[in-house]
């Protein structure tokens, strides 16, 4: 859940910061930015944890509970099908 709403908050900003870059307002749209600029560690903690939730969206995770099915969602049991 953790990784899915990095990658949310991450996929918004740079769409921000594109839409930004093409408007050519000068803006900082970069909203990471807006709210952790005044401490760049934290900031840059955030950009790291969505990008290490971005690989492990490719490569999946590898935790114990996912490999037991417990973090991935069944499909094989399909509620309502016809």
């Amino acid at each position: 859940m953790i990784m899915k709403w990095l990658l949310i908050v991450g996929g918004v900003n740079w769409g921000l910061v594109g839409v930004a870059m093409i408007l050519g307002s000068g803006a900082n749209w970069n909203v990471v930015n807006m709210i952790l600029g005044g401490v760049p560690t934290v900031e840059a903690v955030v950009y790291i944890l969505v990008g290490v939730a971005g690989v492990m969206s490719i490569f999946g995770c590898r935790c114990k509970k996912c490999a037991n099915g417990v973090c991935t969602p069944n499909f094989s049991k399909t509620e309502g099908s016809m």
